[in-house]
């Protein structure tokens, strides 16, 4: 499993609000516990609001809310590009000042006051390129909003190039990187697809209902 897998597999396990041992975590993942203390630190160093120690475990805090400042799905989306392609520069001053940023709002922004199914979120190091992540927000959320199937060519974590036909349900962000939630028609489960690997997304003529057993709140039912 290549560094970047693992550490967006520690965000997932600790997504779900517990105190996680970092002992616990090397068994899952099959590195050892000095590795899981590093990526750890690369997690936090990199703004993933991670609280912990060695000996103890380790947790993901909530974010905490932004008071007098509103911002909608529009606006918020059009602030992380632009923070997104500064990053993207070769002038060290506007990256790091980007990158302060970028770290400012992800402690500063409230995660639930935006509307389920839009949540978009700025990444950054360790993780791929924001920019193309960005690049298929528009034809996802608008697959989302209309239940229109979407045909996805992913890059997966076997380092493979496969194509999906899903029914995208939910998108959101997960320590700093964004993904999908989707029902998968090949293999007939849920499936979180990183939005930064995703090579094609096309929308397909066939739309989509909600079905028991494929709903988002049955996925979530699951967590």
């Amino acid at each position: 499993m290549q560094r970047t897998d693992r550490l967006f597999e520690i965000i997932r396990i600790l997504r779900d609000g517990q105190l996680h041992r970092a002992q616990d975590m090397a068994i899952k993942l099959q590195v050892s516990v000095r590795t899981i203390y590093r990526d750890m630190d690369t997690l936090a160093a990199s703004g993933v609001p991670v609280e912990g120690e060695r000996g103890v475990g380790y947790i993901i805090t909530q974010a905490i809310s932004l008071p007098s400042f509103i911002l909608t799905v529009d606006e918020l989306e059009a602030l992380q590009l632009g923070i997104a392609i500064v990053a993207e520069t070769t002038d060290e001053t506007l990256k790091s000042a980007a990158s302060s940023l970028a770290n400012k709002i992800d402690n500063l922004l409230p995660e639930r006051t935006i509307e389920e199914a839009n949540k978009w979120q700025f990444a950054i190091y360790p993780f791929a390129s924001s920019v193309r992540g960005f690049s298929h927000m528009p034809i996802l959320r608008a697959a989302i909003r209309a239940k229109q199937k979407l045909k996805l060519t992913y890059h997966s974590k076997e380092n493979r190039i496969t194509s999906r036909t899903i029914r995208p349900l939910h998108i959101e962000y997960c320590g700093r990187v964004w993904t999908l939630t989707a029902w998968c028609e090949l293999r007939e489960q849920f499936h979180i697809f990183r939005v930064d690997l995703i090579q094609f997304a096309e929308a397909l003529p066939e739309m989509f209902v909600d079905e028991p057993g494929k709903r988002l709140k049955d996925y979530n039912l699951h967590l």
